[in-house]
């Protein structure tokens, strides 16, 4: 005899009955309904309880990030990285603050891993206003610098994966400050996600204080050691700047949203939306510069797509190629020479919007 229903179990039963009942009309119902599945096959093989304690973390990781980024999703949010050991004496942690502060005074938001040294320099800068902390929880804590500690922008991560995951979904530039194993394993994932197209393309600045050369040191191991053997593409540096110059850097990251909004694919085309209009003598400019990096057909000003109709971004502007999916730096110096050519379109009045 089949025992009875606990409260719980029951409620719990009637809310997925009434999800899949609804399935057929919500927005998202087909992707909702790929996860049900998903979790029904996972429930009927065998898997031990470590496996299933990891969905779970995960899960609630994930579900803390979207809930918190939710309401700040039309602002363009900046990561700043950097060693967690820098004290608040040293030039770079000055330049970290002054950094972020420009960024916030410019409407943009600023994320940090929440703690100390170049981390709390971020936040400082930025201000707790426009500041996100992504913190990790460790087993020697890691606490959250006073600045982020009480805020409820503040996420705590059970996992790197998840932690990084919303480090680079939310970004839109990424700017790093010397540091150590964690920092070059945010440098190098960062570059290799926008390498090979899992994460869109945004600018990353590695800054230096004046006279320091610890980015220009990096720069020149990239050059002579990797890209001098081949094992990167030539235009892979174009995925990334080095600077002494907050200016400098400044402007890399506002300069690369003048002209080039946001990307997706639509039917095996790349779309590009843009904030105002290309005229034709440009689009044709960009076909003779970058017709290397198509893998058929040519770069043309289209309309919105059907695919895109509703969606927040339907009123842009719109460039769609068929692009090789494989130079990516060359996609950099298109999205680039795309804002010199709009030397005619008028400045964006708030370019940390999206």
């Amino acid at each position: 005899m089949t025992a009875p229903l606990s409260k719980l179990e029951a409620h719990l039963q009637a809310d997925i009955a009434d999800i899949i009942a609804e399935l057929p009309d919500r927005q998202h119902g087909q992707l909702i309904q790929q996860i049900l599945e998903t979790l029904v096959r996972m429930i009927g093989r065998e898997a031990d309880r470590l496996d299933w304690k990891i969905l779970s973390h995960a899960l609630l990781d994930m579900e803390q990030g979207f809930q918190i980024f939710y309401p700040y999703r039309h602002i363009r949010k900046i990561t700043l990285f950097g060693s967690a050991r820098t004290p608040a004496t040293q030039p770079d942690y000055q330049m970290a603050m002054e950094f972020a502060r420009r960024l916030a005074d410019q409407g943009f938001m600023v994320m940090t891993g929440a703690g100390a040294g170049i981390m709390q320099a971020g936040n400082e800068g930025a201000g707790p206003e426009r500041s996100f902390g992504l913190n990790i929880q460790l087993p020697f804590e890691q606490g959250a610098n006073p600045v982020m500690a009480a805020d409820p922008k503040l996420i705590d991560f059970k996992y790197f994966f998840t932690r990084k995951l919303f480090f680079l979904r939310e970004s839109d530039a990424i700017a790093l400050f010397p540091g150590g194993f964690g920092t070059q394993d945010e440098a190098f994932e960062s570059l290799t996600l926008i390498q090979t197209g899992k994460a869109g393309p945004m600018p990353i600045v590695l800054i230096d204080h004046p006279g320091g050369d610890y980015w220009k040191g990096w720069d020149s191991y990239i050059r002579d050691h990797l890209l001098e053997r081949g094992l990167v593409s030539p235009d892979d540096p174009s995925l990334y700047t080095v600077t002494n110059d907050l200016d400098q850097a400044c402007e890399a990251i506002v300069s690369f949203y003048r002209v080039f909004h946001s990307s997706r694919y639509v039917d095996g085309q790349l779309i590009i939306r843009l904030t105002s209009p290309l005229s034709g003598g440009a689009v044709d400019q960009l076909n003779v510069e970058f017709g290397d990096i198509l893998s058929q057909g040519k770069i043309e000003a289209i309309s919105t797509l059907a695919a895109e109709q509703g969606d927040e971004t339907e009123h842009l502007p719109r460039l769609a190629l068929h692009f090789n999916n494989r130079d990516f730096g060359r996609l950099h110096q298109f999205i680039q020479r795309i804002n010199q050519l709009g030397v005619d379109c008028p400045e964006v009045e708030h370019p940390e919007h999206k």
